[in-house]
């Protein structure tokens, strides 16, 4: 996205056009400094926390499909003193618009370059939603660059946990969104994924960038991709998964149900909380992944390459 002078660049128009900043525009990430990854297919912007530690382990916050580096505003802060922290607005989201287009394949590599532009051979993928989608794509791909996987109201790669209507349905889902009124839809999305006042605010900031054309074409082509990306995996390394008590979205209980059973992996549920959990009960989800953290200090070496 190029700026100049309250105007925004439109690559499909290949022109300058009238555009009002906005709070979400502007708004900075604290304690972490703004970078970004040019490809051929656009602009990705990602935050690198400042005091950078070479000692230190590494997280990446991968926020879900439509979201953006701000649903974390809640996990920087418990987690500055003690890692080094990444995040950033996939593809086609929040800052990293306009962009040519949204791939799996591609968002893996963007990652893997990030990562090693930072020097860090070991990850900690914190993904919520699609960003857990993102974070085992990443995994099939470059399954050694990763420590551990926290998953937040995300849902497994597997062919076994989808039944062919759930397949169904997640092919639909740009048309039928595009039948609804767009303020309505916008309404509607904050509140299935919130229980509190702030969780609503904050999703409905987030979606505040999008035209209802983009906004729906986001959703299809988010789901599209990982029913193209998904396949059958082992990921090879300790998981924690977390769900929000009263997420509504979609089948996403069901599923962490299931994945737990399959798997083994522990589940904790967070009461009060719906699909954005870690911005309803940040304190209670930075808990749960300090816990799991600590649980797994001793088990890999030390995050960052020398």
């Amino acid at each position: 996205m190029t700026r100049k002078e309250g105007m925004i660049y439109k690559a499909s128009a290949g022109r300058w056009a009238d555009f009002q900043w906005t709070e979400w525009e502007i708004r900075t990430v604290k304690d972490m400094e703004e970078r970004i990854l040019q490809t051929k297919k656009g602009r990705v912007f990602y935050w690198q926390s400042e005091n950078w530690n070479t000692g230190a382990d590494t997280i990446f916050f991968l926020h879900g499909l439509t979201a953006d580096h701000s649903m974390f505003e809640g996990q920087i802060p418990a987690f500055k003193e003690d890692y080094n922290l990444l995040t950033w607005d996939t593809p086609a989201h929040g800052k990293s618009r306009p962009f040519e287009a949204f791939d799996f394949g591609d968002t893996s590599d963007y990652i893997k370059n990030i990562l090693d532009t930072c020097a860090v051979c070991k990850v900690i993928f914190v993904g919520q939603s699609l960003g857990g989608f993102l974070a085992q794509s990443f995994m099939k791909r470059y399954p050694d660059y990763v420590k551990a996987f926290v998953s937040i109201d995300s849902t497994p790669y597997g062919f076994k946990y989808y039944s062919k209507s759930d397949i169904w349905i997640l092919k639909q889902v740009e048309w039928m969104a595009y039948l609804c009124p767009f303020q309505w839809m916008k309404k509607a999305m904050a509140k299935q994924v919130s229980v509190t006042q702030k969780s609503y605010d904050n999703m409905m900031q987030m979606l505040s960038p999008y035209n209802k054309k983009e906004l729906c074409h986001l959703m299809g082509i988010g789901y599209a991709g990982f029913l193209e990306d998904n396949c059958e995996m082992i990921i090879p390394c300790p998981v924690l998964l977390i769900l929000g008590e009263n997420d509504k979205t979609g089948k996403v209980v069901q599923y962490n149900q299931m994945w737990t059973r399959q798997t083994g992996y522990p589940l904790k549920i967070i009461s009060g909380a719906a699909h954005n959990v870690n911005v309803d009960k940040p304190g209670e989800v930075n808990a749960c992944i300090r816990d799991f953290l600590e649980q797994i200090q001793d088990r890999q070496p030390t995050a960052i390459r020398h």
